[in-house]
């Protein structure tokens, strides 16, 4: 019997279903389910955060010329770079990816701002991506201050070049050489005319490296151009290309600050338990949304220096914008850090900030929120 157009095609239908649903099983037999789509940036100072904990930024000040990061995610790659800037001067852009804070911007539970001394070690690891038709350098920015600072520019910068392709130089001059982190460096000093610059150059590319931070800041403190006193406010990660540069990728990049160094004389290094401490949370509460008022009060003998007050949101609950205090996250697990004008808890003193958000079902404040990992009492 001649089959009929319709049934063929409700036959062929069929099929083409049952292959799909066998390509969905092996895919989810194997682990090779597609990833979640990657998000591109064009804007000049666009970010966005990868893994929950990292902040991808296109970063492009020095041209105006288009420039387009992809965020991946494991890290990001250049897409496009158009355009050019004269190789002895700045570069034209710097697309990278940091744990820490930029310009009021701190990646989801960061540790930074954190006292140099008050860190017992920096784990970072880096897979970098090249291309030959661009003149750049592949580098990590650290930052470092004698402030807890999160917005603007630091007073010292350390810069690891980890390549250099082209006719480009760090700033200042060559003073020498060193061994860090079991490697050989050429060291660089001098100033852009904002902050201090330190640059330790590979005589020869690393595509890829573990290493400790720290290693390059014990440098800087080494060297008087950082105290132990001073606070590590971000670790950034990416390329500074003068002509193209379509095509570099960050293939890879973790960083991790861990706490507990030691500071004899200064209970304030963040991290540090506060010796005390008050919280008032004042709300106003509304179908769908609320706004929350936060005092810390330190009830301690001694001042607060760089402090952090962690506390997590009820379920359903989400921040949608936040003022005196950058705070990482949106909902769960939150933690507010300090901006230049209150980084400081005077022995007995407060400090305030707020933040608004929109929660579902039945409204409830935080369970109970910690001063620099020590427990406070709620008022």
């Amino acid at each position: 019997m001649r089959s009929s157009p319709q049934r063929l095609r409700t036959v062929r239908a069929l099929a083409g279903a049952l292959l799909t649903a066998l390509a969905t099983v092996a895919a989810l037999l194997t682990g090779s389910v597609p990833a979640q789509a990657d998000t591109t940036l064009c804007e000049p100072f666009g970010t966005t955060v990868i893994q929950g904990r990292y902040v991808v930024q296109n970063n492009r000040w020095g041209t105006s010329s288009p420039q387009c990061v992809t965020a991946t995610d494991t890290g990001f790659r250049v897409t496009q770079a158009d355009g050019s800037v004269p190789t002895n001067g700045a570069p034209k852009s710097y697309p990278s990816v940091f744990n820490g804070c930029h310009y009021t911007n701190c990646s989801p539970g960061t540790n930074l701002p954190a006292r140099v001394s008050g860190i017992s070690s920096a784990p970072s690891s880096i897979s970098y991506g090249y291309v030959s038709d661009a003149v750049f350098n592949a580098s990590y920015d650290i930052w470092l201050d004698p402030t807890p600072r999160t917005d603007g520019v630091n007073r010292t910068e350390i810069m690891i070049w980890f390549n250099r392709v082209g006719p480009i130089q760090p700033i200042g001059s060559p003073v020498g050489t060193a061994s860090v982190g079991g490697r050989s460096w050429e060291v660089w000093t001098g100033s852009n005319g904002s902050n201090e610059v330190i640059s330790f150059v590979a005589p020869s590319a690393i595509a890829s490296w573990s290493f400790d931070v720290m290693d390059f800041v014990d440098q800087a403190v080494a060297r008087g151009m950082a105290g132990s006193d001073w606070y590590l406010t971000s670790i950034q990660a990416g390329f500074e290309p003068w002509q193209n540069g379509a095509g570099l990728a960050v293939n890879s990049f973790s960083s991790t600050v861990n706490l507990g160094g030691t500071d004899p004389g200064d209970p304030g290094d963040p991290g540090d338990p506060a010796a005390a401490c008050q919280v008032a949370y004042d709300t106003n509460v509304w179908q769908g949304g609320f706004t929350a008022d936060v005092t810390v009060k330190n009830t301690g003998s001694t001042a607060v220096d760089g402090w952090k007050l962690g506390f997590t949101l009820p379920s359903g609950q989400r921040v949608t914008n936040a003022w005196n205090a950058p705070l990482s996250g949106a909902s769960g697990a939150v933690t507010a850090s300090p901006v230049a004008h209150n980084a400081r808890i005077a022995a007995g003193g407060t400090q305030t900030f707020g933040f608004q958000g929109t929660y579902g079902g039945a409204f409830a404040e935080p369970a109970g929120f910690t001063l620099n990992g020590a427990a406070c009492t709620v008022t």
